[in-house]
């Protein structure tokens, strides 16, 4: 385990060409968190047979966050790797380097836990469903990290299922994976004169406000304006800046009605993967199926720049209608995608009693948090 001394290029391109890599792990995702309190520690693993400047074999965006605690002498911090360690987790002896590595890295930096959430799949398809197959190597991972004493985190920062579909047929056989009702909407948002065009920067203030519209609509909490411009503006400059592979990239893509900006979503790209995260709507000219044909356009543009994978960013973690997000998530299978589970956050915790503080605190923290964000939100758009 070796701190990376490169630059954002160097530790892009380096995560590009490791498993699955992933947005979150990218030096811009680090760099956007950085603004918010937390330390981005990078570091890399070489093959052992290598020298420093050998084949690297995993990689992890370690970010850090202090926690000062009033009249206490202890230096507390946690920690945190987005969708990540990165490597090949069928590995068991790489595996076993690696997780060995962060522990002792965990009580070192005098951490309550570090927790991870990588993208090792247990199982496509809904439990039970007759197109359910459960991934093998993953229920091995799951069953080490319990031997090894990590916890089945209670506070999963990420989705941890997702929808993904395949980009790598033709545009008529994405499509034809759709559900009748999807591409009746995605053709009927055409003929009601729906348009879409994609978003510059001075979209971006207007975008905040129909996203806050809808969070207020829709009954869920979002940050303030500052966060998603940080976030916009960082990857769209990216964009700008670096049109050459594995840079990171973003596009808001906005769709209007007689020149009337009716709804629209962010989606960003990595190493080959394309990302539906924010998305936002008004109700007017809701009718006309204006999402249907966003989510269409977003396919075809992410798979003319040679993405394979979109990632429709969340499903529920129950699948029955009881779930808040059942809703999303049936909009979601219409678009043909398939579910994908995975492991969620797993905690290591070198400090079991803060850790136990810190997770009985936390939640109430977080819904008072929620609450005052609902009341500043609505005062933002005037509701």
């Amino acid at each position: 385990m070796q701190p990376f001394r490169g630059d954002a290029k160097e530790w892009n391109g380096l995560i590009s060409d490791l498993p699955n890599p992933h947005l979150l792990q990218t030096w811009e995702w680090s760099q956007v968190k950085a603004k918010y309190g937390w330390d981005p520690m990078p570091f890399i693993w070489y093959a052992q047979s290598s020298t420093v400047n050998g084949q690297p074999v995993a990689a992890a965006m370690v970010l850090k966050r202090r926690i000062p605690i009033a009249g206490f002498a202890a230096r507390l911090n946690i920690l945190y790797i987005p969708k990540g360690p990165l490597m090949d987790w069928s590995d068991e002896s790489l595996r076993k380097r690696v997780l060995d590595d962060l522990q002792s890295f965990a009580k070192a930096q005098g951490a309550i836990f570090l927790k991870i959430d990588p993208d090792v799949g247990l199982g496509t398809g809904i439990p039970e469903s007759d197109d359910a197959v459960e991934d093998n190597d993953g229920q091995v991972v799951r069953a080490d990290l319990k031997r090894r004493g990590w916890l089945f985190s209670s506070d999963q920062i990420q989705f941890r299922n997702t929808v993904m579909i395949d980009l790598s047929p033709s545009e008529d056989e994405i499509l034809a994976r759709m559900k009748q009702k999807t591409r009746y909407n995605i053709r009927l948002a055409g003929r009601k004169g729906v348009t879409v065009r994609a978003g510059k920067k001075e979209d971006l203030s207007m975008l905040y406000k129909m996203y806050a519209e809808t969070s207020v609509r829709d009954g869920f909490v979002i940050r303030d304006e500052g966060y998603y411009q940080t976030v916009w503006r960082t990857f769209i400059q990216s964009s700008i800046d670096n049109r050459q592979s594995p840079i990171p990239k973003a596009e808001p893509l906005i769709a209007e009605v007689e020149g009337e900006a009716v709804a629209a979503i962010f989606v960003f790209r990595f190493a080959g993967r394309a990302y539906y995260l924010y998305g936002m709507s008004r109700e007017v000219h809701r009718e006309k199926m204006p999402n249907y044909l966003l989510q269409w356009e977003a396919m075809r543009r992410v798979k003319a720049v040679g993405c394979h994978i979109y990632d429709l960013w969340g499903a529920p973690d129950e699948f029955d209608e009881s779930d808040s997000m059942w809703g999303v998530f049936r909009f979601k299978q219409g678009l043909g995608g398939d579910v994908v589970r995975t492991l969620g956050a797993w905690d290591y915790t070198p400090k079991p009693f803060w850790y136990k503080m810190y997770s009985e605190i936390l939640p109430r923290i977080l819904e008072l948090m929620r609450s005052r964000g609902k009341s500043r939100t609505k005062q933002q758009i005037g509701a």
